[in-house]
């Protein structure tokens, strides 16, 4: 019987060790990362697949605690220390990212986005604010045209014009309506956060294509089309950012979805391969 209340003890404080484990191992990369850099590292990374509840997936977003907590470090980061911003999020509240981002604005020091795998709307407006996005190659942003409710802005405006109005709900209209304010603020909002980093001439043009409609919202914008577009990315991302990101939890499951051999001679050869 104690062998059994000791091996049940050892099975509950388990996950707690780990999870200890891992953050300490995240706290030493990152102050490498800064000792390298010179800089303070901040991080914002939302494992969409890492957390469950009853089974059921929490799916986790840019949101009020998050921009409280950033703003606070950077607000703690002396005016003359770059920072550099790892981002791994499928975007959010518009009010937290736009919060986030004219802070990273107003730090008079160099701001660096770094993007491994995605940042999509809400992160995109991060990386709109700062100085420069390393993103990896195969790393995407997306638009950020705004969507009310489940339906995207610019679609939503095209009903009045392509329908007579006394044919159209009362709803519908009311949607329309909000829908040309939120289009009008967001290409006010980016159109500010451009003006620092890139050409007065090319604003205008960026920001049409970034908040048009032009593409679904989750439009992949790869590092090519960025370049092409007129951001200011570079592709030279560091291997110890990919390092961190996989310090994060993964999600625990029964079969793995993804398998492949190790590529290492040495390791094919200890296989008998």
């Amino acid at each position: 019987m104690d062998l059994f209340w000791i091996f049940l003890i050892i099975i509950f404080i388990q996950p707690y060790i780990h999870r200890r484990l891992l953050e300490s191992r995240r706290l030493k990369l990152i102050l490498e990362l800064q000792k390298q850099r010179e800089s303070r590292v901040i991080t914002l990374i939302h494992r969409q697949e890492a957390m469950s509840f009853l089974g059921f997936p929490v799916f986790r977003y840019i949101d009020i605690n998050d921009s409280e907590q950033i703003i606070k470090a950077i607000r703690t980061t002396p005016e003359d220390v770059p920072i550099d911003l790892i981002l791994h999020t499928p975007g959010g509240l518009v009010l937290a990212a736009l919060q986030i981002a004219y802070a990273l604005t107003r730090h008079k020091a160099r701001v660096t986005v770094f993007v491994p795998f995605y940042a999509m709307s809400g992160g995109t407006f991060l990386a709109l604010a700062a100085d420069e996005i390393v993103m990896g190659h195969h790393a995407v942003l997306g638009p950020v045209d705004p969507q009310i409710g489940e339906y995207p802005a610019v679609s939503i405006l095209k009903v009045p014009e392509q329908k007579d109005k006394n044919k159209i709900a009362d709803r519908t209209l009311i949607m329309a309506d909000v829908a040309r304010k939120a289009l009008t603020q967001i290409q006010a909002q980016v159109s500010c956060l451009l003006r620092h980093s890139i050409p007065k001439d090319r604003v205008r043009k960026l920001t049409e294509d970034l908040t048009s409609g032009r593409w679904t919202h989750d439009y992949p914008i790869s590092y090519e089309e960025a370049r092409k577009l007129g951001l200011s990315v570079n592709p030279d991302l560091p291997q110890k950012m990919f390092d961190l990101l996989e310090l994060y939890p993964q999600p625990v499951r029964r079969e793995p979805s993804v398998e492949y051999f190790p590529w290492e001679k040495k390791a094919l050869k200890e296989m008998g391969i």
